[in-house]
């Protein structure tokens, strides 16, 4: 007989609670981009719908292991969020914000 999730969480000791909370924060901050979608409660139809694309396409990004900055940008914005990229170096974490959305007006008015 199965037993609810719950109930054994009970029986664990406040460690063990604890190792499984931070094990669990681990998890959902490293997540493919698949589970990020169904973590938010999409399906790829819905997300293809709101980025103007077909089903295949999603299939095709979330499966992808090399894609362009925008189409990821552009992912995780139809996700409701917005995309960081960090470098971790050895001093340190650095936001790289070249890739942000005024990055093209930065590059335009560089050109001139």
């Amino acid at each position: 007989m199965a037993k609810k999730y719950a109930e054994l969480r009970k029986k664990m000791s406040k460690r063990a609670r604890d190792a499984s909370d931070q094990k669990l924060k681990g998890l959902l901050q490293q997540m493919p981009l698949h589970q990020l979608r169904a973590a938010q409660g999409l399906t790829q139809i819905q997300l293809a719908e709101t980025l103007s694309v077909k089903q295949a396409s999603i299939s095709k990004i979330e499966h992808q292991t090399d894609m362009y900055v925008s189409t990821l940008r552009r992912f995780i914005e139809a996700l409701g969020g917005s995309l960081v990229i960090v470098a971790q170096m050895p001093e340190g974490k650095i936001v790289i914000d070249q890739f942000s959305h005024d990055s093209a007006d930065d590059v335009d008015s560089a050109e001139a």
